[in-house]
């Protein structure tokens, strides 16, 4: 259940749209950010992500929906416990965080593994998702960043925090610090790929990025891909974004997924990464509501998930 206002924590907002709650679930503290109202959104970040990956675009989103950002078990300012962070552990929470905060359907947006998450969800919760937006999602192939795939090397997480020290963050954000003052500013992408690794230096939170990363990745890659399932969402509305210059989840994983999803909606964005989020976000949140005004929430029960199962025919490859 929710905490009452006395025991629920809340800060200075994030924005002026949003703020941070906590709340306890399964004994296992979950925060997340909340702004607007209206049809409920649910935002899913990626790994070693949290909220904040979407707090540029809340706003935008906020104008006509309720937007829930939460941090997912294992980061931000979330609970860390030694436990199951599979992506369906992830996507029960997602259920049982919505269980809590009285919101029967949403609509979900997962960003890289919060993708996966959000395909997860679908599978195992079709009658609670209205539709689908895929952010340079994960799950939709084998290929991902050779960085996370050696995190899969046995002993990785004996080496890791050698790289994932506090030394190596200052030393770091000492050339960062030394490039700004010759004018050389990081790109959005790069920010947020620096405050990632920076929070993986507490050991908590390096430990639980290491569980998750091993629970869908190993050295040859991602071990987990929902390609063979997509049919059961062809009743979905679905809209998959990708930045086209993604160097970790690379933009082919959009075009096989739109050829297995035939009535979703495909936008490539030029001069962007995996982070296009952020850096492109009026256009994301642009191509977001265009998607969700001009298209209808799918109600989706067991009973057409079994039909669509008897009647599918696999492609031969």
């Amino acid at each position: 259940m929710r905490e009452t206002a006395a025991a629920r924590t809340e800060e200075r907002p994030v924005s002026t749209a949003s703020r941070r709650h906590f709340i306890t679930l399964h004994g296992q503290r979950l925060a997340y950010l909340e702004a607007g109202q209206g049809p409920p959104l649910l935002l899913i970040h990626g790994i070693d992500e949290a909220a904040w990956a979407w707090e540029v675009i809340i706003p935008a989103l906020a104008r006509r929906h309720r937007v829930i950002a939460p941090d997912l078990l294992g980061h931000g300012r979330s609970a860390k416990p030694r436990g199951d962070y599979s992506l369906g552990n992830q996507a029960t929470l997602m259920r049982d965080l919505m269980i809590s905060l009285d919101i029967e359907h949403a609509t979900l947006v997962g960003h890289s593994l919060g993708g996966g998450i959000t395909m997860q969800f679908a599978y195992q919760y079709p009658e609670r998702c209205e539709r689908m937006v895929l952010v340079a999602s994960g799950g939709l192939g084998q290929d991902v960043t050779f960085l996370l795939r050696s995190l899969g090397l046995p002993g990785a997480d004996v080496v890791a925090p050698l790289f994932l020290s506090n030394i190596t963050r200052d030393m770091m954000l000492g050339t960062a610090r030394w490039l700004g003052r010759r004018g050389l500013k990081a790109s959005p992408g790069q920010k947020a790929m620096w405050r990632s690794y920076a929070g993986l230096t507490e050991p908590a939170t390096r430990d639980a990025f290491i569980a998750t990363v091993r629970a869908v990745i190993d050295q040859r890659g991602q071990r987990v891909s929902v390609l063979e399932r997509l049919y059961l969402a062809r009743s979905m509305p679905t809209l998959l974004v990708w930045g086209e210059n993604d160097r970790v989840i690379p933009v082919s994983h959009a075009h096989s997924a739109h050829e297995e999803m035939p009535g979703s909606r495909l936008e490539i964005i030029a001069d962007a990464g995996h982070f296009v989020q952020l850096e492109k976000p009026q256009r994301v949140a642009a191509l977001i509501l265009d998607f969700l005004a001009t298209t209808k929430p799918a109600r989706i029960t067991a009973q057409d998930m079994r039909e669509v199962m008897r009647t599918h025919r696999p492609k031969h490859h």
